[in-house]
């Protein structure tokens, strides 16, 4: 397994900040559904251990829709959402890698995942972690 450290993150204003668990190497998703192709969204995929926010509980607001699963989590101040509770992954956390600095990682692939058509897509992204 590839030796992991904490990266900091934040929303675009700096009134949420986090750090995330990831190793330098990583693959994240870019996903075509209605809201992460309208925000750019590039998912990593980390569990509850891996995540930590350190400041702007207070600063963020929740959103849902379609199934109502997912906690979409934005800062009130900027609007930016840097990470959720994603439907595939509820005991854990989708990062927005665009939130995070890239100077941290040695290497990331980017695989497009079809979020237009989950349900029949969802498994594949699952078998990978």
């Amino acid at each position: 397994m590839a030796e992991e450290s904490w990266k900091s993150g934040s929303c675009h204003c700096g009134a949420v900040q986090f750090d995330v668990l990831t190793p330098a190497e990583v693959t994240v998703q870019d996903c075509n559904c209605s809201i992460c192709s309208k925000t750019g969204y590039l998912h990593l995929i980390v569990g509850s251990g891996e995540f930590r926010l350190n400041k702007g509980e207070d600063h963020l607001t929740e959103y849902r829709f379609n199934t109502g699963a997912a906690r979409h989590l934005f800062c009130k101040v900027c609007g930016v959402k840097s990470f959720y509770v994603p439907r595939s992954h509820p005991d854990g956390y989708s990062v927005n890698l665009r939130c995070l600095n890239r100077d941290d990682f040695d290497d990331i692939a980017i695989e497009p995942f079809d979020g237009q058509n989950w349900e029949a897509n969802i498994d594949d992204l699952r078998d990978k972690d």
